[in-house]
């Protein structure tokens, strides 16, 4: 198994649930007058942040010798020394997260 398929995994569920709680949220209505969603700027913010940190991070990780990548497994494209596959799990976090905050998070938003 390669470490694009597994991140493939993660992203789908991250997908799913993200779009289930899209649907759950329209169905919503506004519990105070002039409620609005955040947006994606939030989201986008955050993303560019966690990429940001796992470049960094991975990068110092994978140069210290903490662990390293199989050729055979990953894609072979990089950043630095870190595999494109290292940034789908910020990703995913960054989509799932919001979602099961929508789905499960605020009771004030019910």
């Amino acid at each position: 198994m390669t470490y694009l398929l597994l991140t493939l995994v993660f992203l789908v569920i991250a997908v799913l649930a993200a779009a289930v709680a899209l649907r759950v949220a329209a169905r919503r209505t506004p519990t105070t007058p002039g409620e609005r969603p955040a947006g994606w700027r939030p989201l986008v913010l955050a993303a560019v942040a966690l990429f940001v940190l796992t470049a960094v991070f991975d990068n110092v990780m994978i140069a210290s010798g903490l662990f390293a990548y199989s050729d055979a497994h990953i894609s072979g494209l990089r950043v630095g020394l870190a595999p494109v596959e290292d940034f789908a799990y910020p990703l995913a976090g960054v989509i799932l997260l919001p979602a099961l905050w929508t789905l499960f998070g605020s009771r004030r938003a019910r």
